[in-house]
């Protein structure tokens, strides 16, 4: 199997997976965006909370490139998505903390720079 296809199906689990923990209720909907031909999946938070906070938020993103890296653009989560990824089987050479400034990211050797 081609490597970015299985990085996508990686992903999308993972990114479903998250999603099913965190459902939808009466005020705030749970959105999994998934766009399978350019890479992009995300989890949004959208609706109102006690009638006066608009929720609107994305809680996770990560894209997979035409490259072949995985790039961790937002990780508002307690769960470390990026092992998660590990666990699914993405090497970290693959993925790459996209939330930290380059940087911070050339100093954790274990996880791609770009």
């Amino acid at each position: 199997m081609d490597k970015i296809i299985a990085y996508k199906q990686a992903v999308r689990k993972v990114v479903s997976e998250i999603g099913a923990m965190v459902p939808s209720d009466e005020n705030v909907e749970t959105q999994i965006i998934m766009d399978d031909e350019r890479g992009h999946y995300l989890l949004f938070s959208v609706g109102w909370e006690n009638k006066d906070y608009r929720e609107y938020s994305p809680f996770v993103h990560i894209d997979v490139k035409p490259t072949g890296k995985v790039w961790i653009q937002h990780d508002g989560t307690d769960l470390k998505i990026a092992l998660l990824l590990v666990d699914e089987g993405i090497p970290k050479s693959d993925i790459v903390l996209g939330f930290r400034p380059l940087f911070r990211r050339d100093s954790t050797q274990e996880f791609a720079i770009s």
